[in-house]
């Protein structure tokens, strides 16, 4: 039987934080099969999950703006994780990844859905891959389901075909990379037209794109690509993208930054 009244320990806290981005905020109630897995795992109820979910949506800055409360005083529980979240999101949330595997019984890598055939046997580089790549699970996770699972410029809706695309690529700013505000999700087209700075969103979060690329001579096919120019950024329910990271690419893109690849 779920407990009755017993304090949240730390690491429940972070549990429910990271089903808290990892579940569309239309499914943050005691309903949601996400919900009611998260509190058998901690024998607790359903509602009691559902309203510690709430309480984080508090935390957010844009959730507060819309009127979004969750309790009147919530725990200092809630506080610190959201917080040690901001100063290191990959370590909090790598650990809430290995608390979720702990507490379901479950191998790392398989909740991360890792093929364990492309790791090495043992060693401190299967434990560094492993590490980031758990850590890619939980962002793709939290983008996808910051944005209700809909690309944020055409609205497609079949996960298979999104990707949660960097504002700022994962190699450039380390602090960033596991940071859902500096996520997108894209439709795999506009994620590659966006990382090679040919797709950006400016001042008033909407489509533009490079003047060359609509006039190159290769450009046949290209017509549902450029078709979103000017369509608003379909904002998310939460982790809404940090202006200053999307003006940042649109400066590059603009000064003329094209990403090469070999």
């Amino acid at each position: 039987m779920p407990a009755a009244h017993k304090d949240w320990t730390r690491e429940e806290h972070i549990l429910a934080f990271n089903l808290y981005c990892k579940i569309p905020f239309g499914r943050q109630h005691s309903r949601a099969p996400e919900v009611v897995e998260l509190a058998k795992l901690l024998g607790r109820s359903a509602n009691a999950v559902a309203l510690k979910l709430n309480n984080f949506s508090r935390l957010d800055p844009e959730l507060a703006a819309r009127g979004i409360k969750g309790m009147a005083h919530g725990a200092k529980g809630e506080i610190e994780v959201w917080r040690d979240f901001e100063d290191d999101p990959a370590a909090l949330a790598f650990e809430s990844e290995r608390l979720l595997a702990k507490f379901s019984r479950r191998k790392l890598e398989d909740l991360a859905a890792i093929d364990e055939r492309d790791l090495p046997a043992e060693g401190r580089e299967r434990e560094r891959l492993v590490r980031v790549r758990v850590n890619q699970h939980f962002f793709r996770a939290a983008v996808l389901a910051a944005y209700d699972c809909k690309c944020c410029v055409t609205g497609l809706a079949v996960p298979e075909l999104l990707v949660a695309s960097h504002i700022v690529p994962w190699a450039d700013d380390p602090k960033q990379r596991m940071n859902p505000r500096n996520g997108l999700c894209l439709n795999a087209l506009h994620d590659r037209a966006f990382d090679r700075h040919l797709m950006f969103f400016d001042t008033d979060l909407k489509v533009r794109f490079r003047p060359e690329l609509k006039s190159r001579p290769d450009c046949d096919g290209l017509d549902w690509l450029v078709h979103f120019e000017g369509r608003p950024l379909r904002q998310p329910r939460k982790f809404k993208p940090d202006p200053a990271l999307i003006q940042a690419h649109a400066s590059d893109c603009q000064q003329g930054g094209l990403r090469r690849y070999a």
